[in-house]
């Protein structure tokens, strides 16, 4: 007797399945509905019944048209895969030949700065001299299975028998031994041992994010906060609010911001909102003004500053805003950039926390985006974010009460601003520099995990390749700065190397540094200098554990998790850069330059804003209404954006990259380096896409 299929049918044995009917007429028109699955009868060994025959014939048809339909999707991916590498190249074609890279538009165009972009050049040179060098030997006979040479060759055949070639070949072999491969070697060790510093960092943030979530700790309100909470009367704790917004020549994105904080749920005679316009564009300012008038007519207390001297950026523009007289009568300030939108209860969430708390300094609130799924660059982008802020941030919260402010989408008592020396112009992370000279005085600071505000990713890599050099360079400039105030701050033995080694060295200075040199200068090198090994499991199964680590706080993003291995060792080059001119005070470590933003979300936000205002002008006036200021305003912001050019670059170090690496993977493979060749190999793919401006935004 055939076997109970009690594990298809979830224990029910009178179901038959779920009927599918498919319909093909030709195999370019078809539909799938339902197909019936078999039942227990369909297994029985039976001649006897003609309807069992039948039925058997008719499932075994069906069968057959499912896995035609199968073929059928199958060769529609590769076709699609097909029309997709052919639209890869036509863009190829396009970028090169407009020509359009990275240094036209760079405004630092001096010779310090150039200097890196020389020695790639030099590298690159040197390894496609280098590679003809060992192909001509190769075919010559100086076959080297692995990077154990046996030299009895070189020094026992007669120097006289050799040719021209032979005779350098056998010096270059005995450079490398006897002077390359040490230094080389050692370097490679030296990295190594960074790298699994970094890893074991990695692992115990993890672990302590793994540990918070097991034990469900989270910070908590004090008894008397809860109770205030809960009834919402008089008495409360409503202390008075400043809400600030610094913003500069963001037009795609102000109204988002102001009409957010204007709505936020708190009593309108306890907040004032700073709309602080560092912009230089009239047109922007003319807007941002009308913004503000439209909510000042509608009852928020809001005002509009404007700096005519852009001096310090934005931690010029903060210092400026709070010495105004008017400030002394306020206890907190909440800080958003131009692309955030608070939720209503932003405050009601986070300023509950310092009531009865008089040692904490910061309520930081968590970062979502709006655009997370726009593009690859932008899903890579919130797996970085998603580790900082769930496990860096999250875990420093809990067991050190310290880590850097984001700059936005947090709550600062004024007492703690005021004390630390408040807002600094010195470098480039006013955010971060705040942050660290408020721990030193002993204030303390709470992540709040669960209270979230929206804002965007940059989704260009031009933007985003901006935005990683500020935050790179900045803190290396800040660690130069305050490293004398640390050593000197009365704060515990344990939060000083905490603040040293661990805040400024491991995570600012040691990973773009080990990352860089390791996998994009070491690694190509040991292909030429192959006496000095780079073991398998330091090119493969350590950066993928780093990668898992890093993937675990956004598990939706797990099929990203090789695209993100390989992104992140690109963006190496622009950290690297970024870090060595913020340590040796390179021209471009002063550089500020405002993320870009696509103003998706305020797009959407305009449009509705405009229907629901049309319709509101129809409904009172019964006629078609005339053009609203609203979208006058609309078709104001269409006009200037025609009016940006827009193109993406080619990024000359990346390229470089790309195909020294490239050079790199096809030296590997007289050496039958079988991991070395395919890491090279895919990453030297990376930088080539990354370096034609393929992974991020396309403009037509």
């Amino acid at each position: 007797m055939a076997p109970k299929f009690e594990w298809w049918a979830k224990g029910n044995n009178n179901r038959k399945g779920t009927p599918v009917v498919v319909k093909m007429e030709n195999p370019n028109n078809w539909s799938m509905v339902e197909l019936e699955s078999p039942s227990d009868q369909d297994f029985l060994i039976s001649s006897s019944s003609p309807r069992d025959k039948k039925s058997r014939n008719k499932n075994a048809r069906q069968l057959t048209w499912v896995l035609l339909l199968k073929a059928h999707r199958a060769a529609g991916c590769l076709t699609s895969l097909g029309s997709a590498l052919i639209t890869l190249g036509t863009a190829v074609r396009r970028r090169i030949a407009a020509g359009h890279t990275d240094t036209e538009t760079s405004k630092l165009s001096t010779r310090k700065s150039k200097m890196f972009y020389s020695c790639l050049k030099v590298f690159l040179w040197l390894s496609l001299i280098l590679l003809a060098f060992e192909i001509a030997a190769y075919f010559k006979g100086w076959h080297f299975g692995t990077s154990k040479l046996q030299l009895q060759f070189i020094f026992t055949t007669p120097f006289g028998v050799k040719g021209f070639f032979d005779w350098v070949y056998t010096r270059w072999v005995l450079l490398r031994v006897e002077y390359l491969a040490p230094p080389l070697q050692f370097l490679a060790n030296g990295c190594i041992v960074l790298f699994l510093v970094q890893t074991l960092d990695r692992l115990i943030l993890c672990l302590g994010c793994f540990w918070i979530r097991f034990k469900k700790i989270k910070p908590v309100l004090k008894p008397d906060a809860i109770s205030d909470l809960e009834s919402g009367g008089k008495g409360c704790f409503l202390p008075m609010v400043l809400v600030q917004i610094p913003m500069c020549n963001e037009k795609e994105v102000y109204q988002q911001s102001i009409a957010a904080v204007c709505n936020l749920d708190w009593p309108k005679n306890k907040i004032l909102i700073q709309i602080l316009d560092d912009s230089d564009d009239p047109i922007t300012q003319s807007l941002i003004k009308e913004e503000v008038h439209k909510w000042q007519n509608q009852g928020a207390r809001i005002v509009y500053r404007h700096r005519v001297n852009r001096e310090g950026y934005k931690a010029g523009n903060l210092k400026s805003a709070m010495n105004c007289s008017y400030v002394k009568d306020y206890e907190f300030v909440a800080i958003f950039d131009a692309d955030f939108q608070p939720l209503p209860d932003f405050l009601k969430k986070t300023i509950p926390h310092f009531k009865n708390n008089e040692e904490l300094g910061l309520v930081q609130a968590r970062w979502s985006f709006v655009n997370k799924e726009e593009n690859l660059l932008t899903r890579l982008q919130n797996i970085n974010l998603a580790f900082h802020f769930e496990v860096e941030q999250q875990v420093n919260s809990v067991f050190l009460n310290f880590f850097g402010f984001n700059g936005t989408a947090g709550v600062w008592r004024i007492k703690a601003l005021e004390d630390s020396g408040g807002w600094l112009e010195r470098t480039t992370v006013e955010d971060m520099d705040i942050a660290v000279r408020a721990h030193l005085h002993g204030w303390k600071f709470i992540f709040l995990n669960d209270v979230e505000c929206q804002c965007e990713l940059p989704e260009s890599y031009e933007a985003y390749r901006k935005q990683q050099h500020r935050w790179h360079s900045g803190p290396m400039q800040l660690f130069r700065l305050c490293l004398p105030a640390v050593i000197k701050s009365k704060i515990s033995i344990g939060k000083k190397f905490n603040l040293i080694f661990l805040f400024f060295l491991l995570r600012k200075l040691i990973l773009p540094f080990y990352s860089f040199t390791l996998f994009c200068i070491i690694l190509p090198m040991t292909m030429f200098v192959p006496e000095a090994e780079l073991p398998a499991w330091v090119v493969c199964y350590i950066p993928a554990t780093m990668s898992f680590l890093n993937i675990l706080p956004a598990p939706k993003s797990f099929p990203f998790i090789v695209p993100y291995l390989l992104f992140e060792n690109t963006m190496s080059v622009t950290k690297f850069n970024a870090m060595v001119s913020g340590l040796f005070q390179l021209g471009s470590a002063y550089e500020w330059v405002v993320t870009k933003k696509s103003g998706r979300s305020s797009e959407g936000d305009l449009a509705s804003l405009v229907e629901k205002e049309t319709s509101k002008t129809k409904h009172q006036r019964g006629v078609s209404a005339p053009e609203t200021e609203v979208e006058k305003k609309a078709e104001k912001m269409k006009k200037t954006k025609k009016k940006k050019k827009k193109h993406n670059r080619i990024y000359m170090k990346e390229l470089s990259l790309a195909f020294l690496l490239l050079t790199a993977a096809t030296r590997s493979l007289l050496s039958a380096q079988g991991i070395h060749f395919y890491f090279l190999l895919f990453q030297g793919i990376s930088f080539l896409l990354v370096g034609l401006d393929l992974i991020g935004e396309q403009v037509e």
